[in-house]
């Protein structure tokens, strides 16, 4: 959360000088009821919350240790190098939690900090952050193939937590994007009401906490980036009264976590990738 407040603040920080201009000089077309130093605004900044569902593809996970570490958990120096193939991992969204105000970033929560460029809010730019949830199912049947202390299998297997392995990353999957905005107007009966249209293409950052068991011990290890993602988000945007937004979107994206930790105090290392499909709520405020 930390991390998250650092960087919307320099986002506001910025953008601000492009928020307005001064009318310093005369032309020969007045500005209309502009007087010497007053300020004229050209967009808008906005801040939305919500929560989100994700749905994930399946994922070849490797894992990798040479380091030789003692575990006393196991009585064993680990040496791995190995592969799950076609594992499937399924979101935890945690919506229980929503109702005790101290816990509301237990749940998928997600934020967006964005900037339109001029009043039609036809096109901006936007920090998105997803605080997805991605758990590998315990006790399925993968292929795992590869070698664990000196041992080579190559075999179907059952993802057993307590001897095999358990992996999440449930401090947060973190999806952070930076996009562009298009947006189109469909609906605008009034000046406090509209419904509009919205495409977000953009690319970031993955930044997870994962936390893993491995031959019977565990580690939840620290923040950490690990890879990118690149998707596109698209749906509703309802902006009503003064100030108020909602938006409801459906977003597609493919992450690569290229270098994730996991066991062999700092030597352990995982890979995967996958795709991952979310519907997201969010309502906030724009100013």
């Amino acid at each position: 959360m930390k991390s998250f407040f650092i960087i919307i603040l320099s986002f506001f920080s910025l953008l601000a000088f492009s928020q307005t201009e001064t009318v310093t000089t005369n032309t020969d077309t007045p500005a209309p009821k502009l007087t010497f130093g007053q300020k004229l605004k050209k967009g808008d900044f906005y801040f939305l919350w919500g929560y989100t569902r994700a749905w994930y593809s399946k994922s070849d996970i490797h894992f990798e240790d040479r380091s030789n570490t003692y575990y006393p958990a196991t009585g064993k120096y680990h040496n791995y190098d190995f592969t799950i193939y076609d594992a499937e991992a399924s979101d935890r969204p945690d919506f229980n939690e929503i109702k005790d105000v101290v816990n509301i970033t237990i749940p998928q929560f997600v934020a967006r900090v964005g900037y339109y460029f001029n009043n039609k809010k036809d096109f901006g730019v936007e920090i998105n952050y997803d605080h997805t949830k991605y758990v590998v199912n315990d006790y399925q049947k993968v292929r795992i193939k590869g070698t664990i202390n000196g041992t080579y299998v190559d075999q179907d297997t059952i993802l057993d937590p307590k001897t095999l392995l358990h992996f999440e990353h449930t401090d947060g999957a973190n999806f952070w994007m930076f996009n562009f905005i298009k947006r189109w107007n469909l609906y605008k009966p009034s000046k406090l009401f509209n419904v509009g249209y919205v495409v977000k293409p953009g690319a970031g950052f993955v930044y997870p906490r994962t936390d893993v068991t491995m031959f019977g011990t565990r580690l939840n290890n620290k923040w950490h980036m690990a890879g990118w993602i690149v998707g596109l988000e698209t749906g509703f945007r309802v902006e009503f009264l003064k100030y108020g937004v909602f938006e409801f979107v459906a977003k597609g994206s493919y992450a690569d976590y290229t270098n994730v930790l996991v066991l062999g105090k700092g030597n352990g290392k995982a890979n995967h990738h996958f795709y991952t499909g979310q519907l997201t709520a969010t309502i906030g405020a724009s100013f």
